[in-house]
């Protein structure tokens, strides 16, 4: 049986540190959904739509494992979505300490939702520990260069963004 994971998240903008997430999951599952929550309580820069379609570009570049990987939008409870989606698993990304309170306890909220889904933490990799989707926005609405954070496109499109108001 093969087994489905879904590492969720609202990627506004997707980051060099979700994509090493992505990676390292294809190891641990054999079929990952990246679920792009819909989220507006949390005031994305992008729309569901761009954030779709940076996520969906970025994981065709991982050549040999494009065809593991769907990327979805969804909203509402994760472990709905998981259970419509077939997953047994959730995929989360830790960078420092300060991340594994939150993620407890939302792993124990989920966990007594639905205890049939388990919940597995990936350490970011050590080059990639300090980076958010918030720092990168930051840095660059202040003019910094997040070229070592985020892929071309994405940094493309955070220009465009910025540029224009």
């Amino acid at each position: 049986m093969a087994r489905t994971g879904i590492y969720p998240g609202t990627f506004d903008p997707v980051t060099n540190g979700h994509m090493d997430i992505i990676s390292r999951a294809l190891r641990v599952v054999d079929k990952l959904i990246i679920g792009v929550a819909i989220n507006a309580g949390k005031g994305p820069l992008f729309d569901l739509k761009e954030r779709v379609e940076m996520v969906t570009h970025q994981v065709h570049l991982i050549s040999d494992s494009k065809d593991r990987i769907i990327v979805q939008p969804f909203e509402g409870l994760l472990t709905d979505f998981a259970v419509s989606s077939d997953a047994s698993l959730i995929v989360r990304g830790l960078r420092a300490v300060s991340d594994f309170e939150y993620e407890f306890q939302m792993t124990g909220m989920n966990r007594r939702l639905n205890s049939e889904i388990e919940t597995v933490f990936l350490t970011a990799s050590e080059n990639h520990q300090f980076i958010s989707s918030g720092l990168v926005k930051e840095v660059i609405s202040m003019g910094g260069d997040i070229t070592h954070f985020v892929a071309p496109h994405v940094k493309e499109r955070l220009i465009s963004k910025f540029s224009n108001g």
